[in-house]
């Protein structure tokens, strides 16, 4: 792709934004800037018939979720690259929209050369994150630091037979205890998982890898 020729286009429904965006990148030579949107509906509808390498999208739009926007973004036209511009910083955002598709995440404090240079590796084909996401990233999120509850070698056993479909008297037979034991342990597991019932336990557990 030739660098004279990056249309860029942004979509976001703050007027300031996209002033201050548009006044940005004007004075880039290699970027032609090739619409600015407030809405998801009107993006779209551009995008079917002008050619976007890159767009910078708000997350939070009057008319879409920016996320499944992205996916939509992606289906139309792959080859277009999705940068989210937004201030919401929480890491299952950013994941989702990288698994969406999105080639990079900034937050909205960035800095105008820190802006050109995300974009510079997005059409280099890097997914590029503002400096604030990369720390956000780097960090272990308070879910991941207490997600996987600690279990006592009894109550993986038993997690184990659960999961297995073994009903409590199965598991009181199984393993020599007495059926209100075994009930004892099942409710320990749910608590200690922060689920309601057996079903979401089993989800949760094989999701952390403890099945």
């Amino acid at each position: 792709m030739s660098n004279n020729h990056t249309t860029l286009a942004i979509v976001d429904d703050h007027p300031i934004v996209l002033e201050g965006l548009q006044r940005l990148l004007n004075n880039l030579d290699e970027i032609r800037i090739g619409g600015c949107f407030t809405t998801g509906t009107d993006f779209m509808s551009f995008l079917k018939n002008n050619k976007t390498d890159i767009v910078l999208l708000d997350i939070t739009l009057p008319d879409a979720n920016g996320i499944e926007l992205c996916r939509e973004i992606k289906k139309l036209s792959p080859d277009t690259h999705v940068l989210a511009l937004s201030n919401h910083s929480e890491r299952s955002l950013i994941m989702q929209m990288i698994n969406n598709g999105a080639t990079g995440y900034l937050l909205k404090n960035i800095s105008s050369e820190e802006l050109i240079t995300c974009i510079h590796e997005a059409l280099d084909g890097m997914i590029t994150f503002s400096k604030a996401v990369k720390e956000i990233m780097a960090r272990p999120s308070m879910n991941e630091l207490t997600g996987i509850p600690v279990l006592t070698k009894r109550e993986k056993e038993i997690l184990h037979l659960i999961a297995d479909g073994k009903t409590t008297p199965d598991i009181a037979e199984k393993l020599f205890l007495s059926p209100l034991t075994v009930e004892t342990h099942r409710k320990n597991l749910i608590q200690k998982f922060k689920v309601r019932n057996v079903a979401a336990l089993i989800k949760m557990a094989a999701q952390q890898g403890l099945l």
